[in-house]
């Protein structure tokens, strides 16, 4: 927190120096980076004015008050700035939270979608259907690592069959239409 405690019609004493500094360690919890801190005092008739200037990088707070008191005017503006300060950070939050609600939201649709995705069928995958021997099929489908059944044109019969792995993952099981 860097201040900077101007005067104007009044001499800016080390008290009040340490009473900005004191008071000013109540907004400072509220930032995570260093900030600017402007202090002006100044008389006018009979009223003592004191104004201030938080500045971050995202905002500028501004509390402008008047009191007899310099001291009272001093706390005036550390309330101000302070509401000020809370209500930004709480606007925020909620922004925050917002989007990241919206986000989640958006997610669970998505993912709610698929779910409901019922007896369709979702993947088409062509290829030719060579005639060959049961034995020949069982060779060829151990070679394909990745597939758990072939399908092709028996010899013997003419007619398609299937061939495809059992769960044990070392015999085989053939479909065969009648």
């Amino acid at each position: 927190m860097n201040i900077k405690i101007t005067g104007k019609d009044l001499k800016a004493t080390e008290a009040i120096k340490d009473y900005v500094e004191k008071k000013l360690e109540r907004v400072e919890k509220y930032f995570d980076e260093d900030f600017d801190v402007n202090v002006t005092i100044r008389t006018e008739k009979n009223m003592q004015i004191a104004e201030m200037h938080v500045i971050t990088r995202a905002n500028t707070y501004r509390a402008v008050t008047e009191h007899k008191d310099l001291y009272a005017s001093i706390d005036k503006d550390i309330d101000i700035l302070e509401g000020q300060i809370r209500k930004a950070k709480t606007k925020r939050d909620k922004v925050n939270k917002e989007d990241s609600i919206k986000t989640k939201e958006a997610v669970n649709i998505m993912f709610n979608q698929e779910k409901e995705v019922e007896n369709e069928i979702l993947k088409t995958i062509y290829y030719d259907i060579k005639p060959i021997a049961p034995e020949d099929a069982k060779l060829k489908l151990q070679d394909m690592k990745g597939n758990n059944f072939l399908t092709f044109l028996n010899v013997d019969t003419g007619k398609v069959n299937v061939i495809f792995r059992l769960k044990d993952g070392k015999n085989y099981g053939l479909v065969e239409p009648e």
